[in-house]
């Protein structure tokens, strides 16, 4: 009980950080569906057997349904910080592969601009992780 409590609690920071990355979200999904449509289909890797455009769609109405969850579902954020974190593990390989198949969107025109990107990457799993307490969580949990 006292590590669920822990785990519950939240400061300004954090909840800033997770109302931020869930509009970020919220933003990235919208943007999938509309106006960046063709820009996020330059990411989807070649060896995907779905089709780019259903990938593109469907990663968009996920990160919708994810920065929502982050908006609303405040007493389960630890497990939504969690689900997200996975989230952006899962989608880096279309980061590697619009670095590796040197693809231009979003601005990123240069290997060096890909590469750095790529660093990025795990910046947004530690952003998921730290700002709904599940990093916290898992090391009261760990001790």
């Amino acid at each position: 009980m006292a590590d669920r409590e822990v785990a519950l609690r939240s400061t300004l920071p954090r909840t800033v950080g997770r109302v931020a990355l869930g509009v970020f979200l919220v933003f990235a999904g919208v943007s999938h569906l509309t106006f960046a449509r063709q820009e996020f289909t330059a990411q989807v890797p070649d060896w995907l057997p779905a089709g780019k455009d259903v990938v593109v769609l469907a990663s968009g109405v996920v990160e919708i349904s994810l920065g929502m969850a982050l908006l609303l579902l405040r007493k389960r954020r630890v497990s939504v910080g969690w689900v997200v974190a996975a989230f952006f593990v899962a989608v880096f390989p279309g980061n590697i592969s619009q670095y590796v198949t040197h693809s231009d969107a979003f601005g990123l025109d240069s290997d060096r601009a890909r590469g750095i990107r790529l660093l990025f990457q795990p910046l947004l799993v530690l952003w998921a992780l730290w700002s709904t307490g599940a990093w916290k969580a898992w090391r009261k949990r760990a001790r």
